[in-house]
Parts: C-alpha cells; structure tokens; sequence
C-alpha cells in the first residue's frame, strides 16, 4: 500500500481541484503543504477555495488550514508536527493520505524526513540585524547552511527570521526528533509558461473582484498589525502597502502580478531542485481533461 500520495505544482495549476478528485476517487482525505493557508480568515489571498473540496455531494477532509490565528509566526517545526498528526490519523482510519501544496519546503521536509527542533527568538541578535537592508541580510543568510528557501524572502522579517534560525542550528546541538521515512508517489501538475502566466494574471483579477482588499482591510480593522501581513508575503505584503498609503492602487495590482509570477517561477525551481536532491516527481500535464489527469495518477498510484 502506498503510504503517501503527493501533489505538487506551481501556483494556479489546479492543485487544489485535483487532489480534490483524485480523493474523491480513492476515498481518502488531503493536508495541505501550503505555508499560509493555516491561517484563519486568510481565505482569498492565499486562495484556500473550500468550495473545491464538494466534489458532487461528496465533502473532501482537509487538514493544516485554518489551525492557527492571522499575526502568528507558523515555522517548519510545528508544520512537521502537526503533519505527522494528520498524516497517522487518516493511516488509522485505513486511507492513504493525499499531501497537497505548493510550499516546497514543507513538502520536501516530509519526504526527506528533515529532523528538526524549534527554534526560539534571539532577541541581541535580532538588534545587531535591525538596521540591515533585505540586501544585505540576504548576504549574511548566504553565509550559513540552512534548510530554508533564500529565494522566498520578500521582507526583512522573514530574513532575519531565516537567519536566526540558520544562526540557531549552527552554534546548537540539534535535538534528534523522530521523524519517519515516508514513501511517497509524486506527482507534479505541469503547466507551460504562457499558460501559467495568464491564469496567474486571470486569478489576481478575479481575488481583486472578489473582495481581496476588503479581506486584507478586515484583519487590520481587527487588530492584525499590519507588518504582521507584509511578513506572509505577496497578496498581504502589497495589499496592505495600499491600504496603508504607501502604493496606489495600481502600484500594488501591477507589483503584485509581477510578485507572483516571480514567485511560480521560484516554486519550479524549487520542484527541480527536489529532482536533482534524488526526489522522482511524475509530471502530468495539468491542461488535460479531468479524467485523463485522474487515470494518469491512479496508473502511477497502482504501480506502487
């Protein structure tokens, strides 16, 4: 029996849809591998669409969104945990977890089975960085080894918190937490560039239609900081920028699409370098018929 099934991709190549039929399908239930759709009341700009989870009549379990409160700092340590915690849940009950998502840090620390121990603030560290550019805090993290993406720092929170954590592991003696070897089919949703590129655009247009900035303005209203919502990156870092007058409007449209097509183009990386790191990804090509895409994956699946 296979004891994972994996689904990963860049943003806006229909992950979400598809693991929602793929499960429908083999009766079994999904974990997100999305580092921002945990946060509550974060629904349009990290894109959770619940409504992708009735597959006709049929209600989809999700797990690891909407566990935590906007403003809190999630880190791969609790994500490990709390995965392990779905992850044998659904074991017992018979089914074969479905890990969905395009945070490729969390899905690559479940497949090579990082070890890893939290990680606590380092507060005299934290001050001799405050007056750093992201430019150079960037340089400094490139000095130490770590497991976290460089390339998905966009604020100088987030980079300083990178190298916090990098400064933690070298000078501490790691704890030795448990964490099993998983195996996992793999399977990568494909999108070409141009495709990805006008879903991209079509999907921001349509969150801004759909009430993206009145979201982002109802967390503020309701004592979220907002440099709290600048650290969770793209949609909350330039929505935000508006809100509080430091962009236009269009500023923040305009610099917001070029944002996240920066950031699926980072996401392939990331996916290629799991290749190179020994990790088989099955690619499919996403723009095929449902049905073509389930039968493709429940070949691969059956094989295993």
């Amino acid at each position: 029996m296979t004891e994972l099934i994996t689904i990963l991709g860049p943003t806006a190549c229909g992950k979400t849809e598809f693991a929602a039929h793929l499960a429908a399908n083999l009766g079994t239930e999904i974990i997100s591998a999305d580092s921002r759709q945990m946060y509550r009341r974060m629904d349009i700009g990290t894109g959770k669409d619940l409504s992708e989870y009735d597959i006709e009549g049929q209600h989809i379990p999700y797990h690891l969104i909407d566990i935590v409160e906007p403003g809190y700092k999630y880190n791969l340590f609790e994500y490990q945990r709390d995965f392990l915690i779905a992850y044998n849940q659904i074991h017992q009950k018979g089914k074969t977890p479905i890990l969905c998502g395009g945070t490729g840090l969390y899905i690559e620390s479940v497949l090579k089975g990082y070890r890893l121990s939290p990680v606590p603030e380092n507060s005299e560290l934290r001050a001799s960085l405050a007056d750093k550019s992201l430019a150079e805090l960037v340089e400094i993290l490139k000095q130490y080894k770590t497991l976290h993406n460089v390339s998905d720092l966009d604020t100088v929170k987030r980079a300083i918190r990178a190298i916090e954590i990098a400064d933690y592991y070298k000078k501490t003696e790691k704890e030795e937490i448990p964490f099993p070897k998983i195996g996992s089919v793999i399977i990568g949703l494909e999108i070409d560039r141009e495709s990805r590129r006008k879903k991209i655009t079509q999907r921001l247009d349509a969150r801004l239609h759909d009430g993206l900035v009145e979201e982002v303005k109802g967390l503020i209203d309701s004592g979220i900081n907002p440099e709290d919502l600048i650290y969770y990156g793209l949609e909350y870092k330039y929505v935000t920028n508006y809100i509080i007058g430091n962009i236009s409007y269009q500023e923040m449209r305009n610099q917001l699409e070029i944002a996240i097509h920066q950031f699926a183009k980072r996401q392939m990386t990331w996916f290629r370098g799991m290749e190179k790191r020994g990790i088989h990804i099955n690619w499919i090509d996403t723009t095929q018929p449902m049905d073509k895409k389930l039968k493709q994956a429940i070949e691969l699946i059956n094989k295993n």
